[in-house]
């Protein structure tokens, strides 16, 4: 009976490793790909692959999350200039970060179009022509503009549904514009611009709110280092067996 069990706990062993690997053989295919999730789908794909699909249970549970109905904390920056009005801003930061540890920002000045463009300048990025759009594809963290499909895609439980530009400035706060792919450059550097602005601001707001002076968290080089993580989601032909974030 023991060489029994033996046996049986050594075939599901030997499944499993089978598993893995026939796992690790279509990861490294679809990463050779340098196409992402993009590819997929302009290659007609009609059924995603295993690597994509979620189990039950977990795609229950994120369904479950999206119905909640939870409202985080917004932060309204309009009125900052005014004393008064500042104050209760840095209130509201205090309570939201407190209570949340993260909130939304609205009437924080960017303009629409910036936002827009942005918008715009990644989607052009991700539909250009394929062997433009590869020249940036690597894992390598230290590059500084990276395209990828999933950054943990060796190390998940499932991937997610999506690609991925990158602009990593954790070391140097300056990128060459030529690093910058041609399609999404000048909207990037533009809401870069923006958003260290608006960056600078939320600092002093967070200073303020632990009782400290403006330029406290700033003077610490906190505002030094930022990422920009523009995802893209394809359309999926099985969108009820994956998920894309």
């Amino acid at each position: 009976m023991e060489q029994g069990m033996h046996f049986s706990g050594s075939r599901e062993s030997l499944a499993k490793t089978a598993m893995d690997h026939d796992r690790a053989k279509e990861l490294k295919a679809f990463d050779d790909t340098k196409a992402g999730v993009k590819g997929l789908v302009d290659a007609g794909m009609v059924n995603i692959p295993k690597i994509f699909i979620r189990p039950p249970d977990e795609l229950a549970e994120e369904l479950n999350h999206c119905r909640a109905h939870l409202q985080v904390p917004v932060i309204d920056l309009s009125g900052i200039e005014n004393i008064d009005m500042r104050k209760e801003i840095v209130n509201g930061v205090r309570i939201a970060s407190e209570k949340w540890g993260f909130f939304q920002v609205v009437n924080h000045g960017i303009p629409l179009t910036v936002l827009d463009e942005m918008i715009d300048g990644v989607c052009k990025f991700h539909e250009q022509d394929l062997e433009v759009k590869k020249l940036f594809y690597t894992r390598d963290r230290m590059k500084k503009v990276r395209f990828d499909s999933n950054i943990d895609l060796y190390h998940s439980r499932a991937a997610n549904w999506r690609d991925t530009l990158t602009i990593a400035m954790l070391i140097s706060d300056h990128i060459d514009p030529d690093e910058m792919p041609a399609a999404c450059r000048d909207s990037t550097f533009e809401y870069m611009k923006n958003i260290t602005k608006l960056g600078d601001t939320l600092f002093e707001l967070l200073s303020e709110a632990l009782g400290l002076k403006p330029d406290h968290l700033k003077g610490l080089e906190c505002a030094r280092g930022r990422t920009f993580v523009c995802h893209y989601y394809p359309a999926c032909p099985e969108p009820n067996l994956t998920l894309g974030a």
